[in-house]
């Protein structure tokens, strides 16, 4: 896939997650233009704060999930992402998040490999639940792995396909962005990818990358 086709896909991506927060943002200020009574403009007010802390928590993932956020180091502070991810999953109670990444930083392949795992889980937990995310480095590369658990898991099986390379690169989606993103920084640092359950309730996604 050429690099502009492939820009392509993660706008179209961004693109249709902020469509929600940022139209709530348009149909909160209309309202708010209109109303006159002190209760509802309250609540309008509610909505657009809402809204706007919404969209600038996805904005400051994708930047590090998908962009070239942590500055010009080769390693980031694995804090950023935790932050990142509590303020994309964290905020609504809908899932509860476990954090076991005891490293102080992570390059920059690896930190974009646990973020769009963490994309990718969190957004098959359709009816929320708990998501663990861990890392650890050793002498042979680092461990990733991200579980998620709940009621309901729904994950698209392209998205499957994309994270083990087992798909034609021309036909993915723009939802199967990230996993594609996953793969390739994955397979050009010569590491693997592992992915299990689904269906009982359980998904887990593991990155091995070679130091």
């Amino acid at each position: 896939m050429k690099s502009h086709e492939f820009a392509s896909l993660l706008c179209s991506r961004l693109c249709h997650d902020l469509l929600s927060p940022v139209g709530a943002l348009n149909n909160g200020i209309e309202l708010l233009a209109d109303e006159h009574d002190p209760e509802m403009r309250a609540r309008c007010l509610e909505l657009l704060t809402d809204s706007a802390r919404a969209s600038a928590n996805k904005l400051k993932f994708f930047r590090l999930a998908f962009g070239a956020a942590g500055g010009f180091a080769d390693d980031v502070d694995t804090r950023e992402a935790r932050v990142a991810i509590e303020g994309l999953f964290g905020g609504e109670g809908r899932i509860q998040l476990g954090w076991m990444v005891d490293e102080p930083t992570m390059s920059k392949s690896a930190l974009k490999v646990l973020l769009n795992l963490t994309l990718i889980a969190g957004d098959a937990l359709v009816r929320g639940g708990r998501l663990d995310i861990g890392a650890e480095k050793s002498d042979a590369g680092i461990d990733i792995v991200v579980r998620a658990e709940g009621p309901r898991i729904v994950i698209d099986p392209e998205l499957k396909r994309a994270l083990l390379g087992q798909i034609d690169e021309h036909s993915i989606a723009p939802r199967g962005a990230a996993a594609w993103l996953v793969h390739c920084l994955v397979k050009d640092a010569g590491g693997q990818i592992q992915i299990a359950g689904g269906d009982d309730g359980t998904l887990l996604i593991g990155a091995q990358i070679p130091a």
